[in-house]
């Protein structure tokens, strides 16, 4: 691999002529791949009896490995049910250091393509508040996406500034996390591009938006709340001098060393430790206090050459003032659903009856009326008690923040209650379904968050199963006859996606977008 000059002459400077040669020397062998499995899924033990890839624990993250070239992990059907995420080893080093609990209220800033934000999701088990954002449209799609097939039920994705988020909520968040864009010099052996796109001018331009993005994300932040800022870059402008600048303007945060197995073993796994000297006495007109610059040992920097990762930079600040817990608020009187099943019947016959009047209505050349949100909700309950065994989403509501939203005649569960109008959003929380003419139809999304245990009737494929191929294509194929109605397809006993059991045969429901041909 040819690096630029400019590049190696920094790295020398930074590493001395020995250490140099050792880091260059890891770019002649292959690129370290890794996947995590994700725990709102499978159990990690569970996990390594079913699959056979030649795997290696990341010791830093409980549920990561690497695996190795002949491996292909992302054609496996397992991968799509998401039982797992491909992401580099080095590169879960921030999220395990963000020390996440289940009911924060978390933001992943700078989101996609997903890695860390499902990350966070795994260690939060379903409780709390995740945000996660990408203020580029293309990218948050697939942020999205990954949040989906992974079954966060508790995320809100966004497709916003870091401006607008913080003028939105001021002082919010418990934890943040920022995995700034870079320059990416950890991306060289995985994107060619990362390479041909470097340059000193580049370095220099990513440190200022760093520095503007922490501004923001500081903005975000609740008094005793901590900030997880990390990169994939080497370049000390981007990871040393940016955490220093921001500590000089911001007095009352400090640098956090590493708690716990990553704060004992970090360097027993290869972990290095920032440097004083990597920073400028001054930072784009900054004076670094000295001892600023001495607090940047409590960094962490993994270099290639001294673990198995690409490299990358982090760091854990704390802010000043003390952490209040909040009590779970009720959320809005109107997006509750208490009511018991006697009055549910009461509101199903109901139900129907506007739905019959409605569609006549539309006959006559006359637009059915929309379904309300109670209309949309009375739907769903119908729905749980024909499909599944546990009213998944009522429980959620009455349990926490969460409240049901009807956009259009899209029904979601929206976590954390909030006032999400004027924003871009592109997932309000999780997808239950669409309400159709007095029907409820549900969305991929609900069928990865469950597990074979929630639903009343499931279709369990092997992986290895040319069904289970044709499932992913779209193809429909024979049943029992007995089933009818909406079933949860498996793969291995996984959720993987809904068909529907009619006349002997299920009609496929996966997702057109995501159909491969296997």
């Amino acid at each position: 691999m040819e690096l630029p000059a400019a590049f190696i002459s920094r790295m020398r400077n930074m590493l001395g002529e020995e250490a140099l040669q050792s880091f260059l020397s890891s770019y002649d062998g292959e690129r370290t791949q890794g996947l995590r499995v994700n725990p709102l899924k499978i159990a990690r033990e569970d996990f390594l009896h079913i699959e056979n890839f030649r795997l290696k624990p990341v010791p830093w993250e409980e549920n990561g490995f690497s695996y190795g070239e002949p491996d292909r992990p992302g054609r496996s059907v397992l991968h799509e049910a998401g039982l797992y995420y491909i992401q580099e080893p080095s590169a879960m080093s921030a999220a395990a250091l963000s020390g996440v609990h289940p009911g924060e209220k978390i933001l992943d800033l700078c989101a996609a393509p997903g890695g860390k934000s499902t990350q966070l999701a795994g260690r939060m088990g379903g409780k709390g508040l995740l945000v996660s954002n990408e203020i580029h449209p293309e990218r948050a799609k697939i942020l999205s996406q990954n949040i989906e097939r992974m079954g966060v039920r508790n995320a809100i994705v966004t497709n916003e500034t870091p401006q607008n988020l913080a003028k939105r909520f001021p002082g919010f968040f418990d934890r943040i996390l920022v995995d700034a864009p870079c320059s990416g010099e950890g991306m060289f052996r995985k994107e060619e591009q990362a390479l041909a796109m470097w340059s000193e001018e580049n370095v220099r331009s990513c440190a200022l938006r760093q520095q503007e993005i922490l501004e923001q994300a500081d903005l975000c932040l609740k008094p005793g709340g901590t900030l997880v800022y990390s990169t994939c870059t080497f370049a000390p402008e981007e990871d040393e001098e940016t955490i220093a600048r921001f500590l000089a303007v911001h007095p009352g945060y400090t640098l956090v060393n590493p708690a716990g197995s990553l704060g004992e073993k970090r360097m027993e796994w290869g972990m290095d430790t920032g440097r004083a000297e990597w920073c400028a006495p001054k930072v784009h007109g900054v004076k670094i206090p000295d001892s600023v610059r001495e607090s940047l040992v409590r960094t962490l920097r993994l270099f290639p050459h001294h673990l198995r990762g690409e490299g990358h930079f982090a760091a854990m600040l704390q802010k000043g003032g003390t952490l209040l817990a909040e009590p779970a608020g009720e959320g809005p009187a109107d997006s509750r659903s208490g009511s018991c099943p006697a009055e549910r019947s009461r509101d199903r016959k109901k139900r129907k009856d506007r739905m019959r009047q409605g569609a006549a209505a539309g006959a006559k050349g006359r637009p059915a009326g929309a379904a309300s949100l109670k209309e949309a909700e009375g739907l769903w309950h119908d729905f749980a008690e024909a499909v599944l065994r546990t009213d998944i989403a009522a429980e959620c509501v009455r349990d926490s923040a969460s409240r049901f939203l009807l956009f259009g005649d899209e029904l979601y569960l929206e976590p954390g209650g909030l006032d999400l109008t004027g924003l871009r959003i592109l997932r309000p929380g999780l997808h239950l379904g669409q309400v159709l003419r007095g029907r409820f139809e549900p969305d991929h999304a609900l069928a990865m968050t469950l597990h074979a245990a929630d639903a009343l009737h499931t279709f369990d494929l092997k992986q290895d199963m040319p069904q289970c191929a044709a499932y992913l294509r779209g193809e429909s194929f024979p049943c029992d006859p007995e089933l009818k109605g909406w079933i949860l397809v498996t793969v291995n006993g996984y959720s993987l996606g809904w068909a529907k059991a009619a006349g002997g045969m299920l009609k496929n429901h996966y997702p057109r977008g995501l159909r491969r041909p296997y």
